[in-house]
């Protein structure tokens, strides 16, 4: 796929990694037409199949400050509860539902809806400089991107309710100790990093990782009987592709890690 390129949002496709590079100066700040921007993003790397895995990125700076606050300050509740509050949530369930490996590399600031993007990532590299919050709590409000949901799920609902109650920042080592972030490393090295890790991914059987993913994903949300009912139908289905029938012919023959998948 040749490169993708809206005002606000960039995709690009490189050695089998999909970057969506945020790009709105100084902040990143989001506002609804850079939304709109992140559901396109989203549909284009999902539906390249020369996109093995893909990257959140916002820039050697900043990640992205959060939603933009001027954009949003004027509104009312008709406004908010009638269109806006419903893109907020609809950019973020684009970006969680990438049927991919999403890495999001994070520096400098991740703030609010910033965090929020870095949430629906499927696992996060920050530099040792970067700070991440939910301060919507200062503006009188709470996060609202699927901050109070995604949050909760990845560090528990008492942590959750640290940050989200108090707004406060929280540094690179102690997103670490937390497991907010998965990964800290040099600011300098945060997107190599992130390309590193995606690389890992890259001629991987994708049917298999998508699958991987939507179990996982899905059976967070249900209960355990459910999940596993989820779990069963995704690994049945397997047995109909091809990377299957390679890799299992593969490993009898050859050994583990041996097989060369093709995503069909």
């Amino acid at each position: 796929m040749e490169d993708v390129v809206a005002e606000f949002v960039r995709v690009e496709v490189e050695d089998g990694i999909a970057t969506i590079r945020l790009d709105r100066p100084k902040m990143n700040a989001l506002d609804a037409q850079m939304q709109r921007e992140l559901i396109e993003a989203a549909r284009e790397v999902t539906q390249d199949d020369e996109a093995g895995a893909v990257i959140l990125y916002g820039g050697e700076r900043v990640f992205a400050a959060g939603a933009d606050i001027k954009e949003m300050a004027g509104m009312s509740y008709a406004e908010m509860a009638g269109g806006h509050s419903r893109l907020l949530q609809d950019f973020a369930k684009a970006l969680a539902g990438i049927p991919k490996p999403v890495i999001a590399a994070v520096n400098g600031y991740a703030l609010g809806g910033g965090l929020e993007v870095a949430l629906t990532a499927d696992f996060r590299v920050a530099g040792e400089g970067a700070k991440v919050g939910q301060p919507e709590i200062q503006l009188g409000i709470i996060p609202g991107a699927g901050g109070t949901q995604r949050l909760a799920r990845l560090i528990g609902p008492a942590r959750a309710k640290d940050l989200i109650f108090s707004g406060r920042h929280v540094s690179a080592a102690e997103a670490l100790e937390i497991g907010l972030v998965d990964k800290v490393v040099p600011d300098a090295e945060v997107y190599p990093a992130a390309r590193e890790w995606a690389a890992t991914f890259v001629g991987g059987p994708a049917i298999a990782l998508r699958a991987a993913k939507q179990a996982i994903d899905a059976g967070w949300e249900v209960d355990l009987g459910t999940g596993l009912e989820i779990e069963r139908t995704q690994f049945a289905a397997l047995f109909s592709t091809d990377d299957q029938k390679n890799g299992m012919r593969s490993f009898i023959e050859e050994g583990p890690g041996k097989a060369k998948f093709t995503g069909r």
